[in-house]
């Protein structure tokens, strides 16, 4: 049985915090002793090991759901979440990549008129390519991030267009400001201005790679905790099934 605080210090967390986890759902409630206080048990101890590493792979509302799916049983929602979490990482990998080979040709710019059919998309399909809202691209564009024509009243989203919001979309998840990425996207745009853009993008590799590791390391502490309670369920129905009195008389 462990106190609040024993379950804590483990993680460098305080005793608050394994009680706030607890109200919100992210590990099962206490039993209380006699006099009222919180007890614990290795089931709560693994789900919170389980849960301080999923933070930090897939940040504190996906890790929330996950752990409240597993704790209700509803093992595929936890997956889904889990699947949904890695294909984002896949999508930024890619986005990276496309940054970076932007960069190459950035840095020899000798972009020409593009021939074939216009390769350009309504606001409406950049947004769903980008997973954001309609209004999300108005504000970068107010933000001076991106300057797309105009076809009437509708804008217009040239490849160069889907390219830049490609990078903001990417620099905003980095936690960039707008203005700052904005300064980048000029950066970008003026002779030469691929170089700062290619000297960051090892690092935003690096952290990409970071996130996976820690997206690895949550998803194992997460099948040790539902390994650890599919073993204590199957503990319990062999004691339920050996007790006394649950077998008919032969």
């Amino acid at each position: 049985m462990y106190r609040p605080v024993d379950l804590a210090r483990p993680h460098g967390l305080s005793a608050q915090a394994v009680r706030n986890y607890e109200a919100a759902g992210a590990i099962p409630p206490a039993t209380r002793t006699a006099s009222g206080y919180r007890s614990y048990t290795d089931d709560h101890a693994g789900a919170l090991t389980a849960y301080v590493a999923l933070v930090r792979g897939y940040g504190s509302q996906p890790a929330g759901e996950i752990m409240k799916s597993v704790l209700r049983d509803d093992l595929p929602s936890a997956l889904a979440v889990v699947d949904a979490a890695h294909v984002l990482l896949h999508r930024d990998r890619e986005t990276l990549d496309q940054v970076a080979a932007a960069a190459v040709v950035l840095a020899s710019e000798s972009t020409s008129s593009a021939s074939g059919p216009d390769p350009s998309v309504s606001v409406g399909v950049l947004a769903r390519r980008l997973g954001v809202t309609p209004a999300t691209l108005r504000k970068w564009e107010r933000a001076g991030i991106l300057a797309p024509a105009r076809s009437r009243t509708a804008r217009v989203y040239s490849p160069e267009d889907v390219r830049d919001a490609e990078l903001a979309h990417l620099l905003r998840r980095g936690g960039y400001l707008l203005h700052h990425i904005a300064a980048v996207i000029k950066q970008v745009h003026a002779a030469g201005g691929a170089g700062p853009l290619a000297a960051s993008i090892e690092q935003w590799r690096e952290r990409i790679t970071a996130r996976g590791r820690a997206m690895l390391t949550g998803s194992a502490r997460l099948a040790d905790y539902l390994s650890y309670r599919e073993l204590t369920r199957d503990d319990a129905a062999a004691s339920a099934t050996d007790s006394p009195g649950q077998h008919p008389a032969g």
